[in-house]
């Protein structure tokens, strides 16, 4: 049994403390849900809910467009963090504006998606209020915003996936994936394409959207979210690999002891999904001092 540092302090000592990697996925507390807010399925994409075309069509342009040299050029360009300068609330309330094209199982404005994420976790773990702030993955999807650029949302949101290699099957609507201009490419369509078995995803291009740029804008403001925590802002989005074991080749010894914590995670950001509105301006002193303790009050964005 592996035992990892998270980097919790323990206030009164001011010592990290050490916890089993396996201690968060023995957890059985959350009950899951079997239906959606429409009544149906989790993540059926097949469902007449109203959103099946709107879902599909994100994909399609999604799998079109995510190219090797797109995401190299969107990477480049939103390290600048060149957009804005504001708190993670402030950040938040941005979300009150954005509704996902891509999810089949809610219509509601992000920041319920992301206070339902937050709430269902701090039930099960009060004593835990670092687990808390990974409910902000989704903060990165301001990117549809045109302050921070306009982009469209195949290119913000949705299921991630590994660009520069052969595109995986079990990814949503694969068949979009054949009018990819890598697709043909002998150079990136290949299982391993430019990189090699257990080089760690950290060297594998993602495709763009929100969980990288949260990414990068966590680790370039100094967060003090460790290791675990960052490896769930890039992957929460990652299903091809949460759900099949897709591009696991790619995988080294931390990116393993790591994924145990996303897979809790996401169990938290898939089903607590509901049309039970969160009371916003309740929760939020709460969350207020939860962000202070592991985020500076001014982000570059």
């Amino acid at each position: 049994m592996v035992t990892i540092c998270i980097g919790k302090v323990d206030q009164a000592k001011g010592q990290k403390i050490q916890l089993d990697a396996n201690e968060l996925v023995s957890n059985d507390e959350f009950a899951l849900p079997e239906n959606n807010a429409f009544g149906n399925s989790f993540r059926d994409y097949e469902a007449d809910n109203g959103r099946k075309d709107i879902v599909e069509q994100h994909y399609k342009s999604s799998h079109i467009n995510q190219t090797y040299d797109f995401v190299k050029q969107m990477r480049e360009e939103y390290m600048k963090l060149d957009k804005a300068e504001m708190g993670i609330w402030e950040c938040c309330e941005l979300l009150n504006e954005v509704v996902d094209d891509s999810d089949p199982d809610l219509d509601e404005p992000q920041i319920q998606h992301l206070l339902q994420s937050a709430e269902a976790i701090r039930k099960d773990y009060p004593n835990e209020d670092w687990y808390d702030n990974f409910a902000f993955t989704d903060l990165g999807k301001i990117l549809v915003l045109p302050k921070f650029g306009g982009l469209p949302q195949w290119a913000v949101v949705g299921d991630t996936f590994p660009v520069g290699c052969a595109f995986d099957q079990s990814n949503v609507h694969h068949k979009y994936f054949k009018e990819n201009p890598d697709f043909n490419n002998p150079k990136y369509n290949t299982r391993n394409g430019v990189y090699i078995e257990g080089c760690g995803l950290d060297n594998v291009l993602m495709s763009w959207g929100h969980d990288d740029y949260m990414y990068m804008a966590d680790k370039e403001n100094g967060t003090t979210l460790p290791s675990a925590g960052l490896f769930i802002v890039r992957y929460h989005s990652f299903y091809p690999l949460h759900k099949y074991g897709a591009y696991s080749q790619f995988m080294n010894e931390e990116d393993k002891e790591n994924f145990k914590w996303l897979k809790v995670f996401n169990k938290y950001d898939l089903y607590s999904k509901s049309k039970l509105l969160v009371d916003v301006e309740k929760v939020k002193p709460y969350y207020e001092s939860l962000i202070a303790k592991y985020f500076p009050a001014k982000l570059k964005w």
